[in-house]
C-alpha cells in the first residue's frame, strides 16, 4: 500500500517540476516562490518534525536544533570550497553548478526518507499512512519545484535538471520499498530531518532569495514568496 500511494507523490513531484519549467520566463517570481516554498518547508514542516522525533537535548538544546545548526553550516561550507576549488583552477567568478547539483542530490535524499516515513506510517497503521501520505504528496510538488529550480539556477544544462528531477520523482517510491526489509528508528529520522532543514535554509536565505530580488525587486517577487510560505502552510494545516 505504502508503494502504491508513493507513485502519487512521484506524480506530483514531476508536476512541480513541469510547473518550474513552464514558468522560466518569469524566473524572479518562480525563484521568489521557490524561496518561499523552502522556508516554509523548513519552518512550518521539517523543524516541528524533527523536535518532536529527534529525542533528548545535548548540553541542553535538542539535538534536531544541533543538527539544523550543523545543517547549515555544512551547505554554506560545501558552497565555499566548491567555489575556492573553481577559483583555483581559473575559472571565472559565479554560481558554481555542482553546487547545484550537490543541492539537488540533498533534495533527492530527502524524498528517499519521505517515502521511508511514508513505509513506516503504514507499519504503524492504516489511518496514520494516511495522514502521512496526504503530507507526502502534497509537499512533494514543492520538492520538484525546487529540485528543478535549484539545479537549473546553478547553470545546469536542462537534461541535468530533468535528471534530477526524474531522480527525486523516484525517490519516494524507492523509500517506501525499503520499509518492507527494515523499520528506521524516529530518532535517527528526527536527526537527519533537522540536519537537511539546517541546509535547506542555508539555500533559500543565502542563494534562491537574493536572486530572486536581485534583478527584479519587485512587489510581485515578495508576494511569490509570501504565497509560498502560505501554501506549505495550508499543506500542513491540512496533513494535520
Amino acid at each position: 500500500m505504502a508503494v502504491f500511494v508513493a507513485l502519487g507523490a512521484f506524480l506530483m513531484t514531476l508536476a512541480g517540476g513541469w510547473v518550474a519549467q513552464r514558468v522560466s520566463d518569469r524566473r524572479h517570481l518562480v525563484l521568489g516562490f521557490a524561496g518561499g516554498l523552502m522556508l516554509g518547508v523548513v519552518g512550518l514542516d521539517l523543524l516541528p518534525e524533527a523536535l518532536d522525533a529527534a529525542g533528548n537535548d545535548i548540553f541542553g538544546v535538542p539535538a534536531a536544533l544541533l543538527l539544523f545548526v550543523g545543517g547549515f553550516l555544512t551547505a554554506h561550507l560545501v558552497e565555499r570550497s566548491l567555489a575556492v576549488r573553481q577559483a583555483a583552477h581559473g575559472a571565472a567568478e559565479g554560481r558554481v553548478p555542482q553546487v547545484g547539483l550537490t543541492a539537488a542530490a540533498a533534495m533527492v535524499g530527502h524524498s528517499l526518507m519521505d517515502g521511508v516515513a511514508l513505509g513506516a506510517a503504514f507499519q504503524i497503521g492504516g489511518g496514520m499512512g494516511a495522514a502521512v501520505a496526504l503530507a507526502v504528496i502534497t509537499h512533494d510538488f514543492a520538492d520538484g519545484f525546487n529540485t528543478y529550480t535549484i539545479t537549473s539556477l546553478y547553470g545546469n544544462a536542462r537534461r541535468k535538471a530533468l535528471l534530477m528531477l526524474f531522480a527525486d520523482a523516484l525517490a519516494p517510491v524507492a523509500g517506501a520499498a525499503t520499509t518492507l526489509f527494515f523499520t528506521l528508528p524516529e530518532e535517527l529520522l528526527g536527526c537527519y530531518i533537522g540536519f537537511f532543514g539546517g541546509a535547506l535554509l542555508y539555500l533559500a536565505a543565502a542563494e534562491i532569495l537574493p536572486e530572486a530580488h536581485h534583478d527584479h525587486p519587485a512587489r510581485s517577487t515578495l508576494l511569490c514568496t509570501v504565497a509560498g510560505v502560505g501554501f506549505i502552510w495550508l499543506v500542513v494545516g491540512v496533513a494535520d
